[in-house]
């Protein structure tokens, strides 16, 4: 009875250390820095880094373009209120040389009573 004890103790001692050795080849594998977890995680890193590169550039160049259209905006309502200025210049021409007291729509050099003579 004693022998079948060691034995069982023995086979248990065995299984329990193949256990164990595959249980660290697995685990090796998988921290591995090429092909297992470890090497995913170190290339994610290197993403996550690359990424945040790419967006702190696409951030600074977003700045850069509203500053611009801001600029664009400011200059194109200045030139508004040039234009309006000017519109509102032409309302004190007399009648007769205004857009509706015009003849006609072409221009005109030379009258045509000069052209007679």
């Amino acid at each position: 009875m004693t022998m079948i004890a060691d034995f069982l103790l023995a086979c248990g001692a065995i299984g329990a250390a193949l256990y164990c050795f595959v249980l660290s080849r697995r685990l090796r594998r998988f921290t591995d820095l090429e092909k297992g977890v470890g090497g995913a995680v170190a290339v994610m890193s290197i993403q996550v880094d690359d990424l945040s590169r790419t967006l702190n550039v696409a951030k600074d160049e977003a700045r850069q373009s509203a500053s611009r259209l801001a600029d664009l905006n400011d200059r194109a309502e200045h030139a508004q209120a040039n234009l309006e200025l000017l519109l509102a210049s032409l309302h004190d021409l007399p009648q007769e040389l205004g857009p509706t007291g015009a003849k006609s729509a072409y221009f005109v050099r030379r009258p045509a009573e000069l052209e007679k003579a």
